[in-house]
Formats: C-alpha cells, structure tokens, sequence
C-alpha cells in the first residue's frame, strides 16, 4: 500500500483503545476523513501532538478512500499556538471546526470549505475579534447549507432604498413599509453585515466594530441557522457557556 501526503487540518479527536486516536481530518482534495493515529497517546509518541484538535499539517497516512486511514507522520504547519492558551478563542475554534466538518458533508467543494477555515483559524490567531471573524465564517458556509440570507435588498419586496432592520424568519433585510413588529437594528449593523457577507476573510486587515453592532449582527446569525439550516452543534452550548463568564 503507498503512502500518501495529504495537506489538512484535525477538527477531531478521539480516544481508540488505551493507546491510539481516532482523528478526523479535513483535508482539500478528499473532504473529511477518517484516520487511525496509533499509540499516539503514548506520551512519547511521534503522533501525539499532530494527531491533536487544531493541528494543521502535511500528513503522510495509508490513506483508504471510505474507510480507516492510517496515520504514519506528518509535519505541521501550523499549531495556532495563540488561540490554544485563550479558552475563548477555544471555544470558537472548535465550534467552527464542527461547523465546518457538518457543512463539507453537504458539498463536494472541499478546497473553498477548507481554505475558509484555515483563514478563519489563522484570523483568530492573529487575534482578530473571533466572534466577528466567525460569524463571518458562518454567513459564507450558508450557500452550501441552500439557504442564503437576502442581504442586498428587502426579502419581501425587493427594495433597497429604505432598508431599516434584518430578520431571520423573513430572511434578511426589511425595509420600512414590509417592517411590522420586528426589532430595529442600529443602522451601522445593516451595512456591516453586508459587508461581512462579501469581505475576503483572508484580506482582512482591521475589524473595529462596537459591541452593540456586532452583538447584534450575531443574534442575527445564530437565530438564522437555528431556523433554517437544521444543525444542532454540541460545542456552541460549551461557547455560550464561556461568553458568560
């Protein structure tokens, strides 16, 4: 069997036995796989640390297509060091990185999901806002979910000269006349999250957003996807329990 060098990232982890992983690897040519990483909880096994949660690496594997891989070595290319020693930062890592892993499963684009979340990873390790810089994840990871949010003129009319507030049930934005009942958003929120829907996250270079627009823009995002996209993910329970503390 031929060993093979596959560039991705490990979104997951989980014990085997007393001594080996089970990782889950999301990778740009074959989506998310599996891979056996053996003795790597030993503590001076090779593998124990590029078999880790947040590990981006060249991976050389004996790599089975549907099934079981078999880790070998790899060599890392990026450990995200910073967002490790913040539980903040944690929390959002790997709430995207569930995220991510359910989203690839519904697209054969496995290079755009990928390359949006190493670039979503590195931003919150440079210290970008992670809640700015992930919910600019999730807006763009909605096309592959079929359920785009209308964000360039109202959802209901079509009009884009009196846009006054944004609402999930209706889809997004709401302009005076179809408004009925629902909470007005400041109106720097409705050119933010415009703006945040088409910005390039690897170009992003400075995000200074008060926190009453961006807390809005994320009440916004998570009421969408728990309208619309029908996933239910452990770790923002976990996420939500950290942004209370």
């Amino acid at each position: 069997m031929r060993i093979e060098k596959i560039e991705g990232i490990v979104v997951n982890e989980k014990d085997y036995g007393e001594t080996s992983k089970l990782i889950h690897i999301l990778t740009k040519d074959h989506g998310l796989i599996s891979v056996m990483a053996k003795g790597a909880k030993k503590l001076k096994s090779p593998l124990r640390i590029v078999s880790s949660k947040l590990i981006y690496c060249n991976f050389y594997m004996y790599y089975k297509e549907n099934k079981i891989s078999t880790l070998i070595e790899a060599d890392i290319i990026d450990d995200y060091q910073m967002i490790r020693t913040d539980l903040l930062k944690i929390g959002y890592a790997s709430f995207i990185c569930e995220l991510v892993g359910q989203v690839v499963k519904q697209t054969n684009d496995y290079e755009s999901i990928f390359d949006l979340l190493i670039s979503s990873l590195t931003k919150i390790n440079e210290d970008f806002d992670p809640m700015v810089i992930t919910n600019i994840l999730e807006l763009k990871l909605l096309p592959y979910l079929g359920v785009n949010p209308i964000l360039d003129e109202c959802a209901v009319c079509g009009d884009v000269s009196s846009i006054i507030t944004v609402c999930p049930d209706k889809f997004g934005f709401l302009c005076k006349k179809c408004r009925t009942n629902e909470y007005i958003v400041d109106s720097k929120t409705i050119k933010i999250l415009r703006m945040l829907y088409y910005v390039d996250i690897g170009k992003i270079s400075k995000l200074e957003i008060g926190d009453k627009v961006k807390n809005e823009i994320n009440f916004f995002i998570d009421e969408f996807y728990d309208r619309h996209t029908g996933l239910f993910l452990k770790s923002k329970k976990f996420l939500k329990t950290i942004e209370t503390m």
